[in-house]
């Protein structure tokens, strides 16, 4: 690994495009030694060798399959014993078309194990090298549609959801060793994702869908101020603090010993 800079490596999920990409290229502009893990091969040297000639840093390649257990595991491996790496950002997800009983099992199943059980491997590897280092920063990708889960689907909206708990959770555990920690919740943003998943976009869509690079810029942006949830799209932050604070209101009346009257 180039010692050329002291930010350390970024560990990037999904490198291989959209916002995996962007992100890796954004890191790189700001010093990071990047570990760029995707399946495809030859989209992630082309990656690779730009960003060095580009920022004079290192970009190592690691192929994985991260729907794949044996892939999650020695990507968390490494995670766990690279002192070097100082940042994971978790991007690689899938998403799904049509409702949840359309869906066959398998295709559910592929999008759990990758968008839960991966993340969930990965974060908790880096939780454990950060923890020891006393610094770090893990980014998980989630989506708004964990606040809306009754416009998407099931089971992709359910998985960010999950995203989004687990990374509040997170947070709340290991802040005070040193470990930053954030969900980024996009809207509509322009990638390969929709292609993919056999969806569409009506072109009435277009207001609402945010280019890649502008979603990874204001994420970052919220980073740097410390955010835990960051949605790029939010105009007024004051929302999002109102939603918390209602939310935690429900706090004192969510467990008791009886019923409430009104069901008595």
């Amino acid at each position: 690994m180039s010692t050329a800079n002291n930010m350390g490596t970024a560990l990037v999920t999904g490198a291989s495009s959209g916002i995996g990409a962007t992100y890796a290229e954004r890191l790189a502009e700001r010093g990071y030694n990047l570990l760029l893990v995707a399946r495809d091969e030859q989209r992630l040297q082309r990656l690779s060798q730009r960003l060095q000639e580009l920022f004079g840093v290192t970009a190592e390649v690691l192929i994985a399959d991260l729907s794949e257990a044996r892939d999650i595991e020695r990507v968390a491996q490494r995670l766990r014993r690279d002192q070097q790496i100082s940042l994971l950002v978790n991007n690689a997800g899938v998403a799904l078309s049509g409702s949840m009983a359309e869906s066959d099992r398998h295709s559910i199943a592929a999008l759990l194990q990758l968008n839960v059980l991966a993340l969930t491997l990965l974060s908790s590897a880096a939780a454990v090298n950060f923890s020891i280092a006393g610094h770090g920063g893990i980014i998980n990708l989630g989506s708004v549609v964990a606040l809306l889960p009754e416009r998407f689907n099931a089971v992709y909206a359910a998985s960010k959801a999950y995203v989004l708990s687990l990374t509040q959770s997170l947070h709340a555990e290991i802040a005070h060793r040193g470990v930053r920690v954030q969900a980024v919740l996009p809207g509509m943003t322009r990638t390969e994702i929709w292609q993919r998943s056999g969806m569409t976009l009506d072109p009435s869509f277009d207001p609402m869908i945010m280019e890649a690079g502008d979603m990874v810029d204001a994420a970052l942006r919220g980073f740097d101020e410390g955010e835990l949830v960051t949605i790029p799209s939010l105009p007024d932050s004051a929302d999002w603090q109102n939603l918390l604070q209602a939310r935690m209101q429900l706090a004192p009346n969510l467990s008791h010993k009886q019923p409430a009257a009104r069901y008595a």
